[in-house]
């Protein structure tokens, strides 16, 4: 088996933003007297903006006047954050440190809207090393779909057959396999359960570092 593209998630797969999320989306909704519950934060998880803040409107409807609203102060809130509390995940330089290295072509296919994503590359100093960044907020369908991934392989000029993608979510890994890639997922365990996966993709990593160390020890970019 071999490979010509890495395509990567982000939230909760390159940074460590999902405790971020969850500051933001907890104050908003606490803000306003109501308590976050465990089970719709859960039904968020890897969906993109728009249908985030409809599920939070619908459940939370205090919170502003409209999903639009509730979208708009979310992602303010995101793009405050200073750089000293925008993390990578562990493993995420080492793997994109290591793509550069070797050439190989990368993107970013991410549900969070375009200005998060271009906060937190910019941040966390990847703007060279990722050059080519999408988000599902263009697309016609967000995450599970296919689309954003469809999408990007094409930017790349690739087959979405020969792409790799990584993942941390079960939306994000379903995305991925139906546009015909391989998936390897690191779950994010702040959200997510190995089990949350059966059924769905064997390739569940620990880290990045296993990830990487699988890429390297099969050879896939050789």
């Amino acid at each position: 088996m071999s490979f010509s593209a890495i395509i990567f998630d982000m939230d909760g797969l390159l940074v460590d933003s999902e405790p971020l999320w969850y500051e933001v989306e907890t104050e908003l909704i606490e803000g306003k007297g109501y308590t976050y519950a465990d089970e719709v934060r859960d039904s968020t998880i890897g969906l993109r903006i728009d249908e985030f803040a409809k599920i939070i409107h619908h459940h939370y409807p205090k919170v502003a006047d409209s999903p639009e609203a509730v979208a708009q102060l979310v992602m303010d809130g995101m793009t405050s954050f200073p750089a000293e509390k925008i993390q990578a995940r562990p493993g995420a330089d080492e793997i994109i440190q290591y793509v550069a290295q070797q050439n190989i072509p990368c993107a970013i296919a991410s549900s969070s809207a375009q200005t998060i994503i271009e906060h937190f590359v910019t941040m966390l100093g990847w703007d060279n090393s990722i050059p080519m960044r999408y988000s599902a907020e263009f697309m016609e369908h967000g995450k599970p779909a296919p689309d954003i991934y469809l999408h990007t392989a094409k930017q790349l000029g690739i087959d979405p057959t020969k792409c790799l993608a990584l993942e941390d979510s079960k939306a994000g890994t379903q995305a991925a396999l139906a546009a015909g890639m391989t998936c390897y997922t690191v779950p994010d365990l702040s959200h997510s359960k190995m089990s949350d996966f059966d059924g769905i993709t064997d390739n569940l990593f620990d880290s990045l570092h296993d990830v990487l160390d699988t890429i390297k020890t099969k050879g896939f970019f050789a």
